[in-house]
């Protein structure tokens, strides 16, 4: 049974606060089952955007991990403007999905990452 997507994220902003970052929902989605990403601003004009890793990799999660994360793009870090652009063609794809935002985040922003 997977954890559902609103516990998930209230437990990752928390996390967030405790390692000292700014973290805050920026859209809520479905309850149960939204697809989550998470923006990390680096607050020099520059992002890094996470998303759902693809089925084939999720479907290999290490126990104990409930869900596994990808940057959503190549290099280190986007525009935030080409971020922002990603998100709203995400969301006319999936209006149920959860956007996180964290401001200067680290590399990772305490994600379980794909390899």
């Amino acid at each position: 049974m997977r954890l559902r997507s609103d516990i998930w994220v209230s437990a990752y902003l928390r996390r967030c606060g405790v390692e000292g970052a700014s973290a805050v929902l920026r859209r809520r989605g479905a309850a149960e089952a939204g697809a989550i990403f998470v923006k990390v601003d680096h607050l020099n004009g520059r992002a890094t955007l996470y998303g759902p890793a693809p089925q084939s990799v999720a479907a290999e999660l290490k126990p104990g991990v409930e869900r596994i994360f990808t940057r959503a793009h190549n290099g280190d870090s986007i525009d935030s403007g080409e971020a922002e652009q990603r998100l709203n063609r995400e969301i006319a794809f999936d209006p149920d999905l959860w956007i996180v935002e964290v401001e200067n985040g680290p590399p990772g922003a305490w994600l379980d990452l794909a390899p």
